[in-house]
């Protein structure tokens, strides 16, 4: 239970931190995309430090996925892992709605661009995120010390530039969570489908440069 505690902790820390960022910043502009970007930033790299040594520090369904794909990560946790995420990250949701019921959002993933650009971003963007995490990662926990520092780093980068377009997701609990309690639906599938997606193919793009285990070898 303890780390379906920590994975459900740290995905409610890092949704509520990162959402209400982008709610106060609609409701009164004081923070500016790159103070937005700065906090997701920052939640994840606290967050990792935080709970790594407990759960590894996933918070995010499609990092979990892979995981177990590259054969780190037991299957059989994968549905409570994700299940613990998602719970997290609608709870977080549900308060943000409770300190600012007159947002419409509350920090949903809504893109500003076509749709099937859109997800080809997103999918990047996980790509991208995957990578580092499968290489800065112990097994299937991200430990050390320079491994939150190396993911909050990208997710703040991935933030900074591509938030504008479609909020920068990469993850599908942190969509999940703002899309049902803010009844901002239509786009969901993207930010689920794209990012597991995207997570897979790091893994395999890791294998393709590494040895068979890919990256390291504990799990």
């Amino acid at each position: 239970m303890k780390n379906y505690i920590a994975e459900f902790l740290g995905t409610f820390t890092m949704v509520f931190c990162g959402t209400a960022a982008m709610v106060v910043n609609d409701i009164t502009g004081v923070i500016t995309h790159p103070g937005v970007a700065i906090t997701w930033g920052l939640v994840v790299m606290g967050m990792i430090y935080a709970f790594a040594e407990i759960s590894g520090a996933h918070f995010n369904p499609a990092v979990t996925i892979a995981f177990s794909y590259a054969k780190k990560f037991p299957w059989k946790e994968v549905p409570k892992y994700i299940l613990a995420q998602c719970l997290g990250a609608i709870c977080a949701s549900l308060l943000v709605l409770m300190f600012w019921p007159e947002n419409e959002t509350l920090g949903a993933t809504i893109p500003t661009i076509v749709v099937w650009k859109a997800f080809i971003l997103e999918f990047l963007l996980t790509f991208f995120l995957m990578l580092v995490i499968i290489n800065v990662s112990t097994g299937s926990k991200e430990t050390g010390t320079m491994a939150g520092i190396a993911i909050g780093g990208i997710v703040l980068l991935e933030a900074m530039f591509a938030g504008p377009m479609t909020k920068a997701s990469m993850n599908p609990a942190r969509s999940l969570g703002p899309a049902l309690v803010s009844g901002n639906l239509t786009e969901l599938w993207l930010y689920i489908a794209a990012p597991i997606l995207g997570a897979l193919v790091a893994v395999v793009s890791c294998r393709l440069v590494k040895d068979k285990n890919c990256c390291n070898t504990d799990c």
